[in-house]
């Protein structure tokens, strides 16, 4: 089934370190999609050493911010381009990742945990850190990281919320300690009216999988939980990419809308299909 398309608003530029095109082509390959918005949402800096291959320098934040700037305002007959950024969630950074977001008027951030401790479990360079780990105890570790994110109030979507399946480690279904454990993310989610990013990104990863598991989606459903929908494009080719698959899944479960940012002020856009 084909849908009309929808804001996507995950996508990086080469700042990130892993990440190809600049602003221009990723308006422009939106536009041949036929996208009417998007959103960039680059890796933010993080204080000291962390992850820091994998980011923005803090030094890099203001060219980030004007050259999105100046798309935007090129292309805005044509597209609507949203600032925003993708932040990640680690224990102690909190001040810091708050300082910055207050520091430009953002329309959303999206909240994402990349990191279990000292762990980057999504880094194929430390994938053997996996055998250390009984797979049950990584999926609540990470789920608790992700409830805290959502109660931190420092984001407006929560960034491919079951992330840490991307090599295809996965937990039992029918595991307490680990349901338990996503229900818990879910409430938080719902107390605090964040959204949950549905991401098409998992496609293209050995999971295979889009992010989260539909038995998430479905609860997420049950719970009245918005969503926003993300290719997490890290080239402009990947702009839109699985749009059809991830508005499917939210329909599935009578998800009929999906949520759209400005100036962090949520609004809703309908799933239509062509």
């Amino acid at each position: 089934m084909n849908y009309r398309p929808v804001p996507d608003y995950h996508m990086h530029t080469p700042r990130c370190n892993h990440a190809t095109g600049d602003v221009a082509e990723y308006a422009n390959a939106a536009i041949a999609a036929g996208l009417s918005e998007i959103g960039m949402s680059d890796h933010s800096p993080m204080p000291g050493d962390f992850d820091k291959p994998w980011r923005m320098d803090r030094s890099e934040l203001s060219d980030y911010l004007q050259e999105v700037e100046t798309v935007r305002d090129a292309v805005k007959d044509q597209l609507h381009l949203r600032v925003g950024l993708e932040a990640d969630f680690h224990p102690g950074t909190e001040n810091y990742v708050a300082e910055m977001i207050q520091s430009y008027d953002w329309d959303y951030i999206i909240g994402s945990v990349h990191y279990i401790g000292d762990w980057g479990f999504d880094n194929p360079d430390t994938i053997q850190v996996w055998d250390t780990w009984k797979i049950e105890d990584a999926y609540c570790a990470y789920f608790k990281l992700v409830e805290q994110s959502a109660q931190s109030g420092l984001f407006d979507i929560i960034g491919h919320p079951d992330l840490i399946k991307k090599f295809g480690h996965r937990a039992p279904a029918d595991s307490e300690s680990v349901n338990k454990a996503i229900e818990d993310m879910l409430q938080a989610v719902k107390k605090a009216d964040v959204v949950l990013e549905i991401s098409s990104a998992g496609l293209r990863k050995p999971v295979g999988e889009i992010y989260p598991h539909s038995r998430i989606v479905q609860r997420a459903a049950q719970l009245a939980i918005p969503f926003s929908y993300g290719s997490d494009a890290h080239s402009p080719a990947e702009v839109g990419h699985g749009l059809n698959e991830c508005m499917t899944a939210l329909e599935t479960f009578g998800i009929r809308e999906v949520a759209s940012f400005k100036q962090r002020q949520r609004s809703m856009v309908p799933i239509q299909h062509v």
